[in-house]
């Protein structure tokens, strides 16, 4: 994934003459630095100036251009409004931040110049849309920030599910961490971009660097921020220093996704503390060589140990075995309540069958009601949610009078 969110775009120019839907597009633009800009234009997302140009490469448009005759013609590309799904996917995956800006008005019913704002940021840490996720997979946001003291604090978050998670690190377990949780974007602060501590960020590739002003990381705004969002008067009741490093971290990190989603995050109900040695710590090199669930030749999913062993039928226990699989348990009582129940289940093999055939008609729902709580679902994903939650009574019947505990339904 290429780091183009890293580079300031050029300064548009702005010729004489310009329409009022141009100057109103070169204002958004200036709004929003930093961002390839899809202005929708009647059934069109029209791109100009070095959006067009880049675009027109990442997504194979054709660069036109408009005042061919005058001495500074204005590039342009574009594409129908219905094939937003696709290009969208193209251009996070080749690593760039785009910013939507649609038409907010009947273009029949208004007076003078359509109204258009900026609706949807969207970045490759803070997608929604499960037409650009993979189901299979986590999609987590991450935020660095090295604190005075000398530790570094580390956050991150999954903005489709809502788990949020932060810790302080010793500046030589950031780069094991970072390779643990493989964030698709994460976010570090501009002004010390030469700290020795970031150095792991830089050094890992597929994964977008967002710099942060140093604004963004006032230890004081960063903790105001997150009690704000949770509605309460301390940390304490996550069992959450207040004072720590992650605290600025998580802080800076929910203050981006607010900027980015311009949406309801009530989803996002609870911040986790995260303790090293709650699991076995794979240093990076060692969890590249084991292909856990990266090759190390073309570091994809496929041919790794997780894509060979699972068997999952739902996206929500495929996501949940990368993650026991990359933070392999150290708690004896756990491994063996894992144990009981994987015993049962193949001990009971129609059990095990009919539980499967459940779980295979059950959508997403951990993204479903996240997409309920950002105000983002569609009226085909609350047909899903419903279909879903509707066997959730057979679920449970299936489940009665089990005897390892976690297989037990709580009441």
């Amino acid at each position: 994934m290429s780091q183009s969110i890293e580079k300031t775009h050029a300064t548009n120019p702005a010729p004489h003459n310009l329409t009022p839907a141009r100057e109103r597009y070169l204002e958004v633009k200036r709004q929003n630095p930093g961002s390839i800009l899809l202005f929708r234009m009647g059934d069109f997302y029209e791109l100009f100036f070095e959006d067009a140009q880049v675009s027109s490469k990442v997504l194979g448009l054709t660069l036109t251009s408009r005042d061919k005759g005058s001495p500074n013609p204005i590039p342009m590309a574009g594409f129908p409004y219905h094939a937003l799904e696709g290009y969208l996917r193209k251009l996070i995956t080749a690593g760039h931040r785009v910013a939507v800006c649609e038409q907010m008005e009947d273009p029949k019913l208004a007076k003078g110049l359509v109204k258009r704002e900026v609706t949807q940021v969207v970045t490759p840490g803070t997608l929604t849309d499960e037409a650009l996720l993979d189901p299979r997979e986590s999609n987590f946001l991450a935020s660095v920030w090295p604190s005075r003291s000398g530790s570094v604090g580390l956050a991150w978050l999954e903005v489709s599910t809502g788990r949020f998670l932060t810790t302080d690190l010793e500046p030589a377990q950031v780069a094991d961490e970072i390779a643990r949780i493989r964030p698709s974007e994460c976010l570090y602060p501009e002004h010390l971009a030469n700290d020795e501590r970031l150095r792991p960020l830089f050094a890992r590739g597929g994964m977008l660097k967002t710099p942060r002003a140093p604004w963004c990381w006032a230890e004081e705004a960063c903790r105001s921020a997150l009690l704000k969002h949770f509605g309460t008067t301390t940390l304490e009741g996550f069992d959450i220093d207040s004072s720590a490093s992650g605290v600025t971290a998580a802080g800076a990190l929910l203050e981006y996704v607010q900027e980015m989603q311009k949406s309801s995050l009530a989803h996002i109900s609870r911040l986790e503390p995260y303790r090293r040695g709650t699991s076995l710590i794979i240093d990076e090199a060692t969890r590249a060589s084991l292909e856990l669930t990266r090759t190390i030749r073309e570091g994809k999913r496929d041919n790794s140990l997780l894509e060979i062993i699972d068997e999952t039928v739902s996206p929500m226990g495929a996501r949940l075995l990368a993650e026991w699989l990359s933070n392999p348990l150290t708690n004896i009582a756990a491994i063996n309540r894992r144990l009981d129940a994987v015993e049962e289940l193949t001990r009971d093999t129609m059990f095990c069958r009919d539980l499967r055939e459940i779980l295979a008609e059950t959508y997403d729902l951990q993204r479903l009601t996240a997409k309920v709580a950002t105000g983002r679902a569609s009226p085909r994903d609350l047909g899903s949610l419903t279909r879903s939650l509707a066997l959730l009574p057979r679920l449970k019947a299936k489940l009665a009078g089990r005897q390892s505990v976690l297989l037990q339904c709580e009441p």
